[in-house]
């Protein structure tokens, strides 16, 4: 009698339901077969893609063995590497769609609308990755719903979870008439289209919400923040730092859609950019150093450490820099690698800042020290690539820049 463990062999021999062995012409086969698909991947594409895989794994053992086995956080240190640049870091980074979508269908201001489509794509992408942050992150992740059904409306967290689901599905209403689009439903765009602006209108009174409400956050922890970033003034300085993220990554979308993609934007669109980025780094510039001379914590009153050295990093390469290159741009013709590496550099110092206030700024109080493990450097480097991936999925495959151009003009 056959053991009820083992399976029946069928008519070639192999056990029933087991994939049989596969010959030497057939694995040739299958390797030829997915050899196009990997040419046409290209060697970065392939890099990401394996890094988003290693990262699935490292995932995994996070969720099977808890954070303690898989991160270094602690009581000293609860929020790491996935809060403070999945979500309080990244968030600014994907503030340019609402900064364009209230631009083009809030204030009408039609010229910049080839640039919109683009940007609530970075944005829904960045908003989703915010979210695989905190679902990775929190101790309990299969009860990320709670705060949907079990409102604390005293929290500042409630608000910002709050504000960000509301506002991915803003930016998901936003983005879908380019799916519509594709898929030839077209009665289904006209009827989004038609409540546009004030969808667009919603997501930018979202924003500004959750933006100064990402300071506020910190605003509990006068004791275990260093001076040089505890402020009252944080819910301002994270609102117009978000904004100068936004147009700086505007920017750099822009030079994406020209070199990777061969779909150049407009002279008149990049331009207004930069004039908009010189704007708010000289309101940056003076709410940073109004901050710090009112309070006496700047960083020319304290002693070169690393906070010092950091704080000086920020305000040098982060503004002053960026509005130099932006300055020198407007006197120069053709000057769109000037706004280019001024955006570069606005966008690091406002994620500099971000790490500074989420990290360093609590790293005297804290009575252990926090460098993040390496499963949670793959984890966010997973995320950041799967980010970028969907990014260039979607820009192949729907009509991303096509739209808006005529106005443009």
């Amino acid at each position: 009698m056959r053991p009820y463990w083992r399976p029946a062999a069928n008519s070639s021999g192999s056990a029933l339901g087991a994939v049989p062995a596969a010959s030497g012409s057939e694995r040739a086969g299958l390797v030829e077969s997915i050899r196009p698909s990997l040419q046409a991947a290209g060697p970065v594409r392939l890099a990401m893609g394996l890094v988003v895989a290693a990262a699935l794994v490292a995932a995994g053992y996070r969720m099977i063995y808890g954070l303690g086995a898989a991160t270094h956080l602690s009581d000293a240190w609860p929020w790491g590497l996935w809060k403070i640049l999945g979500v309080v870091a990244g968030i600014p980074l994907a503030a340019g769609a609402f900064v364009v979508a209230a631009w083009v269908h809030v204030f009408r201001h039609h010229g910049y609308e080839s640039l919109a489509r683009p940007a609530v794509l970075a944005g829904f992408i960045g908003y989703l990755t915010a979210i695989a942050s905190l679902f990775v992150d929190i101790g309990q992740p299969h009860r990320i719903w709670h705060p949907i059904v079990m409102w604390q409306p005293h929290s500042v967290l409630f608000e910002v979870c709050w504000c960000v689901i509301l506002y991915t599905t803003v930016l998901a209403l936003e983005f879908s008439p380019v799916a519509f689009e594709k898929l030839g439903w077209q009665r289904a765009g006209r009827i989004v289209q038609h409540f546009i602006a004030p969808i667009a209108g919603a997501g930018a009174t979202l924003c500004v919400l959750h933006q100064s409400s990402l300071g506020s956050l910190f605003l509990i922890a006068p004791s275990r923040m260093s001076p040089m970033w505890y402020t009252p003034w944080l819910p301002l300085i994270f609102f117009v730092s978000s904004v100068a993220a936004g147009l700086a990554v505007l920017q750099l979308l822009a030079w994406v859609a020209d070199r990777v993609y061969g779909q150049p934007v407009a002279e008149s669109i990049r331009a207004g950019l930069a004039r908009g980025l010189t704007g708010v780094l000289v309101l940056y510039l003076a709410v940073r150093l109004g901050d710090w001379s009112l309070r006496g914590t700047g960083p020319w009153r304290t002693s070169w450490g690393l906070e010092g050295a950091l704080a000086w990093a920020e305000l040098v390469m982060g503004i002053v820099l960026p509005l130099a290159l932006l300055l020198a741009a407007g006197v120069r013709a053709g000057g769109q690698e000037w706004r280019v590496a001024a955006a570069a550099f606005t966008a690091a110092g406002v994620l500099l800042h971000r790490l500074d206030t989420g990290l360093t700024s609590m790293r005297e109080a804290a009575w252990l020290p926090y460098v993040p493990s390496a499963i949670e450097w793959l984890v966010m480097a997973g995320m950041v690539c799967a980010g970028i991936l969907a990014y260039d999925w979607v820009a192949r495959r729907l009509p991303l820049f096509e739209h808006g151009r005529e106005a443009a003009r």
